[in-house]
């Protein structure tokens, strides 16, 4: 009875391994293309879609990826760009979307926090440079 009862919490172990690591694969693999449609859409000069694929990169979060943190670069890179350039309602949508996709990214600790604090500040400052009143803060 002691020798079955081993062999089921071992193959159930073993199930949960691979289960586990098909999970994280399939969404590394998703993150993965997606920061490259991002890199596609930035080397075409279409920002935009550019924004699109980091954007779901990040919201394809793994613990410990270069490519969330990649991502996340090259979203507040855009929106200095768009900034430089005088066009602070793009540089908006690049900057909520760097600070949505970490906050729609759910882990045991909520990932992120640094870039969700830079972004509320740019945010903000935009935003005041136009006349608007900040929204409260989270």
């Amino acid at each position: 009875m002691i020798e079955r009862t081993r062999t089921i919490c071992a193959n159930a172990t073993v199930i949960i391994i691979v289960a586990l690591i098909l999970v994280w694969g399939n969404t590394w693999w998703r993150q993965r293309t997606q920061y490259q449609r991002g890199e596609a859409a930035l080397a075409a000069r279409n920002p935009i879609a550019a924004i699109a694929g980091y954007e779901a990169a990040i919201h394809m979060y793994t613990p410990w990826s270069s490519l969330v943190e990649a991502s996340a670069r090259r979203l507040w890179e855009i929106g200095g760009v768009f900034e430089r350039s005088g066009d602070p309602q793009r540089a908006l949508i690049a900057y909520r979307s760097l600070r949505s996709s970490f906050y729609a990214a759910k882990w045991l600790v909520q990932p992120g926090g640094e870039w969700i604090a830079r972004c509320d500040g740019k945010i903000a400052e935009i935003l005041r440079s136009q006349g608007y009143a900040p929204p409260p803060a989270r």
